[in-house]
């Protein structure tokens, strides 16, 4: 069973004492990508795209030991890129997108990573999301993206209703100061990976107390227990049936 989001916004006041508590649960929140520069990020982030952190971080080393800054990956082979970024998944599309990126860093900004939206977005593989985490990130700008856990997170905490990523920018940005965007971002990611994960929340760790959606996990778990529970019972009765057949067809063999 699917647990639904809430089909409404909680209120103002409600919504900034669950955001009060993600700040307080995950007061030093940051991005679980490493990196050691701009490029870096930037390369890592295209990379994270329907894949893990954790396998990010154990491929970029190797990615970024050969080729170690936009230059040399703007000249690299496809294939080759590929090869060392298989396991991050999309690896032809993504090593492609980040193969361009590197050259564009090159012929349009001079191998550096720019800080305005508008030109990172114009990189091939950067989207919305990606230049908000590069500008909130390195850059410090206020900036808030929405990846899967925050989408999921924001809407089951009843902060939004919005059907896309932007939306939920939108909403989410309403509610926080500017100057915590960047923070409110990996609150959200970090809680939607620790407790409020996506098939099985884990509502009795949850320290938003608060939340819209504990009602709803909680009835869709009485109804998983109750389903669980009806089988078992229909169960029994029908293996008693096949014992008594099998009984029965020994008893007229001998």
């Amino acid at each position: 069973m699917t647990i639904p989001f809430p089909k409404r916004k909680v209120t103002r006041a409600v919504a900034e004492a669950e955001l009060a508590v993600l700040e307080a649960t995950y007061p030093h929140a940051e991005t679980e990508l490493e990196f050691g520069n701009a490029f870096e990020l930037l390369i890592a982030v295209i990379l994270s795209a329907q894949c893990t952190d954790k396998r990010v971080n154990l491929t970029t080393p190797f990615l970024f030991a050969r080729y170690p800054d936009a230059a040399a990956l703007a000249a690299a082979e496809q294939s080759d890129v590929e090869g060392i970024i298989k396991s991050c998944g999309f690896f032809r599309t993504k090593a492609k997108n980040i193969i361009a990126a590197a050259r564009g860093l090159v012929e349009n900004h001079a191998g550096e990573v720019p800080r305005e939206r508008a030109e990172l977005e114009a990189l091939p593989g950067v989207g919305r999301k990606t230049a908000n985490v590069v500008m909130s990130v390195v850059f410090e700008a206020a900036a808030f993206a929405v990846d899967t856990h925050v989408f999921r997170v924001s809407h089951r905490l009843g902060l939004t209703l919005g059907t896309t990523p932007r939306a939920v920018e939108t909403d989410v940005t309403k509610l926080v100061p500017p100057e915590k965007w960047r923070h409110a971002h990996h609150w959200l990611i970090l809680h939607g990976r620790a407790i409020c994960k996506a098939p099985t929340p884990l509502c009795p760790q949850c320290p938003v107390s608060m939340c819209p959606s504990r009602p709803l996990v909680a009835k869709v778990f009485a109804a998983k227990l109750k389903s669980a529970s009806d089988r078992a019972r229909l169960s029994v009765p029908a293996a008693g049936a096949r014992r008594r057949r099998k009984s029965s067809s020994t008893t007229r063999t001998r």
